[in-house]
């Protein structure tokens, strides 16, 4: 069996539309998944980008493999085998179209990058860039005669949201540039961000802007992997191919004020798209179980034939094989425990009635320290009831040192959420106060 490990970066699962989207963002995706097996309930529990890959290609929670922090200093130990590692010890040529770089490299016979391409009006061809070069290692692979498992990393629809023509603008025909519109108001009252803003969407008030250009963004990426899809199939190589496709992490778009990132541990960031297939595995299945990044090598490994293997024995995800034959149901676990340390360090615990976020310092962006949802009522995050709830806060809150402790005993390695440096750039003001009258005067500064 031949594996392909699609991984688009940022991609929310609720902006698909064979996940409920309303705009029709991936065509082809939507066919990939009516043919293959969807995980509606699927989670990335580390965010974002190196902890997240670090998860999916280990099989190991951030406080076994240490990767907490998006560019840390921390390096994967050389003692935890990766996919492309344990894959390529048995027998498998291995090959990446991927610009992570680093502990991403081990394991691949072939590891080739990519640039980025811009165009005069300003657009970014980047699903073009990596076709160039995902092409080029299919080839390779199809070269072999052995099996083969490649990796290819898009980057739409992450910022800028700058997709071509003929998606740029495809899902929005307003004036985003409207002064009678205030809705990014807040936006660029955001000293962190406003002046990265206003370098790919200067003068933009309409907030709902941003929000369909990212949908765009999706469906250009969608456009560009017809074009692999197409390949594999002229070329017979999806014949016993088992196709993967996820996502590190998703974004905030206008939701819980943290704008145009991937910051914060709500379902937004938190819940990407898991799609499989392979033309012996079940087609059209849904499943509602939850899952999550640590399970993907291990169900690799188990298609593949090597669940057995040596190497797969410290991971701590699980096998979805028995949900996809049907041979077990219920969640792969009864809590989910989730870290992020990019603009703020925090852990989350989520069960499916509550989300429980807590904060290990103050938060740059104004957010309470304990925060508390009822998912049942309130699905999208946005009351927060730690004041009301005490109870339940002391319970997630003891539940989740618990955790933690249990890992630190298991691992023998202190809490990187806590230990680790965070990495990105630092703002100590970071809602700066302005007057309403001058934002729109801001915006066109800018």
């Amino acid at each position: 069996m031949n594996v392909l490990f699609i991984a688009i970066d940022t991609l929310r699962a609720d902006r698909l539309s064979c996940y409920g989207h309303w705009n029709l963002t991936s065509p082809h995706i939507d066919r990939l998944a009516e043919k293959g097996i969807v995980f509606e309930q699927f989670y990335a529990p580390h965010i974002p980008t190196h902890p997240g890959f670090t998860t999916l290609f280990t099989g190991r929670d951030v406080w076994d493999h240490r990767v907490v922090a998006q560019g840390a200093a921390h390096e994967l130990d050389e003692a935890i085998p990766t996919l492309p590692q344990i894959l390529q010890q048995h027998g498998y040529f291995t090959a990446a179209a991927d610009n992570l770089g680093r502990w991403y490299r081990r394991g691949f016979d072939v590891y080739e990058g990519y640039m980025w391409d811009r165009d005069p009006t300003g657009a970014w061809h980047k699903a073009e860039a990596v076709n160039n070069t995902a092409l080029r290692v299919l080839d390779a692979c199809r070269n072999q005669k052995k099996p083969w498992f490649c990796f290819l990393h898009y980057w739409d629809p992450h910022t800028p949201y700058l997709p071509p023509a003929p998606f740029d603008r495809m899902f929005y025909s307003g004036n985003e540039k409207d002064p009678s519109n205030l809705s990014m108001r807040e936006v660029w009252r955001c000293k962190a961000f406003r002046h990265y803003f206003a370098e790919w969407m200067p003068c933009c008030t309409d907030i709902k802007f941003p929000c369909l250009q990212y949908d765009a963004e999706i469906a250009y990426c969608d456009a560009c992997l017809s074009h692999v899809f197409q390949m594999l199939k002229t070329s017979r190589m999806d014949e016993d191919t088992l196709f993967v496709l996820t996502s590190d992490h998703g974004e905030e778009l206008d939701e819980h004020d943290l704008w145009f990132d991937h910051h914060g541990l709500y379902d937004t960031n938190l819940h990407v798209p898991l799609i499989l297939y392979h033309r012996d595995l079940p087609s059209g299945l849904r499943l509602t179980d939850w899952a999550r990044h640590l399970d993907v090598s291990p169900t690799i490994l188990d298609l593949a034939g090597l669940a057995d293997a040596p190497e797969a024995a410290g991971m701590g995800g699980v096998s979805l094989v028995p949900w996809i034959t049907g041979n077990r149901r219920g969640d792969v676990a009864p809590a989910l425990y989730c870290t992020e340390s990019t603009w703020t360090r925090r852990w989350c615990v989520k069960t499916r009635q509550w989300h429980y976020i807590e904060s290990a310092e103050p938060d740059p962006f104004g957010k309470p320290d304990r925060e508390l949802y009822d998912l049942i009522i309130d699905p999208g995050q946005y009351k927060n009831l730690a004041d009301r709830r005490p109870d339940v806060v002391r319970n997630m809150h003891d539940r989740l040192w618990a955790h933690i402790e249990a890992r630190r005993a298991a691992t023998g390695n202190p809490d990187p959420v806590e230990t680790s440096r965070i990495t990105m750039r630092q703002v100590g003001d970071v809602n700066v106060a302005v007057p309403d009258d001058q934002i729109l005067e801001l915006t066109g500064d800018l």
